[in-house]
């Protein structure tokens, strides 16, 4: 069963709204929704918002279902020069740019573990990007109304693969990105949960992949864009990325 998480409510609602057989079961706070997306068994969950609400909620959720595979969507600031609204980065690997427990450990790596670079699972990821281009190719146009395009200036939206950085932070200033920029130069975008699902998954041996929509430029308009762009372009990426992802038309 390929389980879904999602960090933004409104993907939830969209994704939830297209399940067939839907049931669902409260656990520690999280609505857990088990039905069939077309033909493919899911179960869909929110993952709730900061690291320690989504290695939870993947936590519980590897123990609830039997799920052989794990992806994550949502949203992220952009940090790599050249990402715009409306760009998908598809994850290689994920680091917890807020983790420091030197001088025991090296700065960013993860106690007991050995490694700061979580990689994800390079087949999911090969299919999360193809579905990501046929969306923007064949589905973009008639999944977001044109004038939410253009409020965000969407125009020719890219797919990058690259690192993704989390912490328990929002960022919105542009010092903030340029201190990100210096200390971790390879990192494409900035969240709140990824690397901390990716640990879980890590640690469980379960495969896992990331795809995150660039929704603001982690600059001090942060805060006025992320609203609109969930009410009006994050659910209908999500969604379109995971029908191509299942396999469906």
């Amino acid at each position: 069963m390929l389980a879904i998480i999602s960090a933004m409510p409104d993907e939830i609602n969209a994704i939830v709204q297209s399940l067939a057989e839907v049931t669902t079961r409260t656990l520690g706070h999280r609505q857990y929704h088990a039905g069939n997306f077309a033909d493919a068994p899911v179960v869909v969950v929110f993952s709730g918002w900061g690291k320690v609400a989504a290695a939870a909620t993947t936590t519980q959720l590897i123990a609830a279902y039997d799920v052989t595979d794990i992806v994550f969507t949502g949203v992220a600031g952009a940090v790599q020069h050249g990402l715009a609204i409306g760009d998908i980065v598809v994850g290689t690997e994920l680091i917890q740019h807020d983790l420091d427990a030197s001088p025991i450990y090296p700065r960013y790596e993860v106690p007991l573990l050995g490694k700061a670079l979580l990689a994800t699972d390079p087949g999911l990821r090969a299919r999360l990007r193809s579905a990501a281009a046929e969306f923007l190719r064949q589905d973009l146009s008639l999944a977001v109304p044109q004038s939410s395009r253009d409020w965000f200036r969407i125009a020719s939206p890219q797919i990058v693969e690259g690192v993704i950085a989390s912490g328990d932070q929002f960022i919105d200033s542009l010092e903030e990105i340029a201190a990100l920029r210096q200390r971790l130069p390879n990192i494409a975008c900035v969240e709140m949960e990824g690397a901390a699902v990716a640990q879980v998954c890590d640690e469980y041996a379960m495969p896992f992949a990331i795809v995150r929509t660039i929704s603001d430029a982690a600059d001090e308009n942060a805060p006025h864009d992320f609203p609109r762009f969930s009410r009006e372009i994050s659910g209908q990426y999500s969604l379109g990325i995971l029908a191509r992802f299942v396999g469906v038309d």
